[in-house]
């Protein structure tokens, strides 16, 4: 039996009405192998314990379904297929007693890479989109994978950041590979490709129904060596992310925001629950001794630098940039604010707001007040 074969098999059943990950599990268990079950008889499947109807479904598909052909129609669309004891199959996500025995998806896998998980509301603030993109620029930049879900606001952000430093990043869907959801990030998708990968536990035609992403922020979680929250209201989809970590022994990690934001409130109570304070991705990269040779590297946006500003210049002043970032929200602050906040000198910061303001980062309201600006 080779390993292609098994594949395919496992895609079949997949393809079954009622067997998910869990009941291919069983069945694998049960007669050993995928092709060993496809090949079993009935009366092999009449002495299982359990009759349930999914066994009836089972054996009636199996007359029609040519496993070969479900292969085939599966590399025109561009779709592979992979098992836990594949080396390209997510490490992290293979150690674990419930990892899906099959997992689809487009692009480049590369599964002994670490990752870290960046999830959060999709009404993210301007603030949360900045924060999220800032430490998936800075990770990826380290060479840690972004693994998050390509919904609106905060994925998105965490996507974008990675691109930004031309990294990889990872965006597991809640629905088949034959389709993106949202619509609107089908360009992002594209550029996600280039070098990361979709992955999705759903063959593909499976529409992006609400039970599908609780299964897609498991495996979120559950390849990554810790998550982040950075925007979270008090009942968002990212703290179901959260639970699935806490089931997996991941580290969890949120970011702050204005108390006076409801996408803040999720966030808050999950510090107050002991997840660790994030600032910067030093706070993840000190905290988790697997990363421990992360901490101290200088990262910085890759590409050509601006012609009479050599690495060390343009450095100090993406800190700086990120040092003001970090203090704007949707709220107003004052510049006299900021300079009490800040290390950096008035001269300093009236330079760094009016690139940001330059850069379409930071809107200037009346009487020297500064907000995050909103995303067009």
């Amino acid at each position: 039996m080779g390993i292609e074969q098994e594949k395919t098999v496992r895609a079949a059943f997949r393809s079954i009405t009622g067997v998910g990950s869990q009941r291919l599990r069983e069945l694998i268990a049960c007669f050993g192998s995928a092709v060993k079950a496809w090949e079993a008889s009935t009366s092999k499947y009449l002495q299982l314990p359990n009759q349930e109807k999914w066994i009836k479904e089972v054996l009636k598909a199996r007359q029609s379904i040519d496993p070969q052909r479900i292969g085939e129609t599966l590399l025109k669309q561009g779709i592979l297929i992979i098992t836990p004891n594949e080396p390209e199959y997510p490490c992290l996500l293979a150690e674990l007693s419930d990892a899906p025995p099959l997992l689809y998806y487009r692009g480049q896998l590369r599964g002994n890479m670490e990752s870290l998980a960046i999830v959060g509301s999709r009404k993210a603030t301007a603030y949360g989109k900045a924060v999220a993109k800032m430490l998936a620029r800075d990770a990826a930049s380290k060479g840690i994978v972004i693994a998050s879900g390509l919904a609106r606001g905060i994925d998105t952000a965490a996507h974008q950041g990675t691109l930004e430093a031309e990294g990889i990043t990872w965006a597991f869907l809640g629905c088949g590979l034959d389709q993106i959801y949202p619509q609107e990030n089908k360009r992002l998708a594209e550029e996600i490709l280039k070098k990361g990968a979709l992955i999705s536990e759903f063959e593909p035609g499976s529409p992006p129904i609400a039970a599908h992403f609780p299964a897609r922020n498991r495996l979120i979680s559950g390849c990554s060596r810790g998550v982040v929250v950075v925007e979270a209201a008090e009942r968002s989809g990212a703290l179901i992310t959260v639970d699935f970590a806490l089931e997996q022994g991941r580290e969890v990690f949120a970011v702050p925001g204005p108390i006076f934001s409801e996408v803040s409130r999720g966030s808050h109570h999950l510090i107050r629950q002991g997840a660790k304070i994030v600032e910067g991705i030093e706070d993840i990269c000190n905290e988790l001794p697997a990363w421990s040779n992360y901490a101290g590297q200088i990262t910085l946006f890759k590409g050509a630098l601006p012609q009479g500003v050599d690495s060390s210049d343009a450095v100090e002043r993406v800190s700086e940039h990120e040092t003001i970032l970090r203090q704007l929200s949707d709220v107003p602050l004052h510049i006299d604010q900021i300079t009490v906040n800040s290390p950096l000198t008035v001269s300093a910061i009236s330079l760094a707001l009016l690139e940001l303001q330059l850069a379409g980062k930071v809107t200037q309201l009346p009487g020297q007040h500064y907000v995050l600006a909103r995303e067009r």
